[in-house]
């Protein structure tokens, strides 16, 4: 039997929506996510967001990016403002393969697929792996633009818990073997391995072999997503799963936290085999990424000191990481526990049994401060006491201040389960007016 499109039995729903016998079965899992429902009152310069994952590019040399912008069009204009191939410009895709170098990567540029972002290679990926009902593996919490995707295309996550030292191997077999033995065995593993988003943790060098031979024996595709790899605090990079077996794991690589995220440029590297059916899926998506930001990419690359660059993004995050660190130390109250990152961009907050972050999040707001709650890093209705906090954008003094307004409204959230037994609420109508920023 064919399957109903969504709502096609609610007459209220189909009031307020006159196409919803039109749609395809597939859009009921396409909800908007809980980071971006934020981002309207999180913009307010009242607030002090620890939601978003905007990177500061402050430290950008724009008025050198501007020169260079401008030579770019009057040299080359007629090729960047061009259609190109949906495989990407070749120097670019040759720089790519240098970069992924430092990670251990030995890739050829043929096997690399410019993207438009690498939520488009996870979009594609998705795409051409998962049916309706597949199984997806994915850490415990996970990133909510996977989950999406996932979502999006039907799939069904199985989530696996994560340690300080990143996914647990031992955990990631038993999932492996639960869901086969259910007749559901899984397509894909997908892993954030390095300053994972949105937990901090980064998976060890001990247990990266480990991961690798485990999916191989359960024939399971690695999607490993690696947005932060370059980021780590110390300089350290680590050995990225793909350089542990070429031909096992899909790489998801992104200019936006090294570079500039508004120019949308990812790529893909993947098994030669696979990376024929990625163009293919390019070309119907967008027909070809945008010539003009990948040739900025690709001269940035060329004429600045791009390693040097990332030193200096990497010097800020750490002050901003020191900052949230110490005032979670300083300000939260008793029962409260975090990660600590030693790269990238968040620190996963757990907070006393009884307190619900979700439903606590329009009093934070109100007390001018937010965080993304940890219900929208799962598919399957966790996250309740988890939150995220992201230190890369606001100025570390921010950063205190914003912490100490979090504390205080958890401190009250816990005086009043303790007094009553539970969270008395008050329904929360309408945006709310904080007063003066005292920050």
């Amino acid at each position: 039997m064919a399957l109903q499109p969504p709502g096609a039995g609610d007459p209220a729903r189909h009031n307020l929506d006159p196409h919803l016998t039109r749609y395809a079965a597939r859009t009921e899992g396409m909800t908007a996510s809980e980071i971006r429902a934020l981002f309207a009152v999180a913009s307010r310069p009242e607030v002090v967001s620890l939601a978003g994952g905007m990177p500061n590019l402050a430290a950008l040399p724009l008025d050198s990016l501007a020169k260079q912008v401008q030579e770019l069009i009057a040299e080359d204009g007629l090729v960047a403002l061009q259609y190109g191939s949906a495989h990407g410009v070749p120097q670019l895709r040759e720089q790519i393969c240098e970069v992924m170098a430092l990670e251990g990567i030995k890739a050829h540029p043929d096997d690399v697929v410019v993207t438009v972002g690498s939520q488009m290679g996870l979009d594609m990926i998705t795409r051409l792996f998962c049916d309706p009902g597949d199984t997806v593996i994915a850490e415990g919490p996970s990133y909510v633009g996977a989950l999406g995707s996932f979502s999006a295309y039907q799939a069904r996550v199985v989530h696996v818990a994560m340690d300080d030292d990143g996914l647990v191997p031992e955990l990631l077999e038993e999932a492996l073997t639960s869901v086969a033995s259910q007749g559901r065995p899984a397509k894909l593993l997908y892993t954030i391995p390095n300053f994972h988003n949105p937990a901090g943790v980064t998976l060890s060098n001990e247990r990266r072999s480990r991961i690798v031979e485990i999916c191989r024996k359960h024939g399971v595709l690695i999607v490993e997503d690696n947005p932060y790899g370059l980021l780590g605090f110390d300089g350290q990079t680590y050995p990225a799963l793909r350089s542990l077996d070429p031909d096992n794991v899909v790489y998801l690589g992104s200019f936006s936290k090294t570079f500039a995220s508004g120019l949308r440029v990812g790529w893909v590297l993947a098994p030669h085999a696979i990376r024929e059916k990625l163009v293919l899926a390019a070309e119907s998506a967008t027909l070809c990424p945008p010539t003009l930001n990948q040739l900025i990419v690709s001269r940035y690359l060329a004429t600045h000191d791009w390693k040097g660059q990332i030193k200096k993004f990497r010097e800020s995050y750490r002050e901003r990481r020191d900052a949230i660190l110490t005032a979670l130390k300083q300000h939260m109250p008793p029962g409260c526990t975090w990660t600590m990152p030693d790269g990238g961009f968040y620190v996963w907050v757990t907070v006393p049994e009884g307190i619900d972050t979700k439903a606590m999040l329009p009093r934070a707001v109100t007390a001018r401060v937010a965080y993304a709650s940890g219900t929208g890093f799962y598919s399957d209705g966790l996250g309740s006491r988890q939150m995220r906090l992201s230190y890369c954008y606001p100025t570390p003094e921010r950063i205190k201040e914003g912490v100490r307004r979090l504390a205080a409204v958890l401190e009250s959230e816990m005086d009043l389960l303790r007094t009553f037994g539970t969270v008395q609420r008050r329904p929360v109508s309408g945006p709310q007016t904080p007063g003066p920023d005292t920050a």
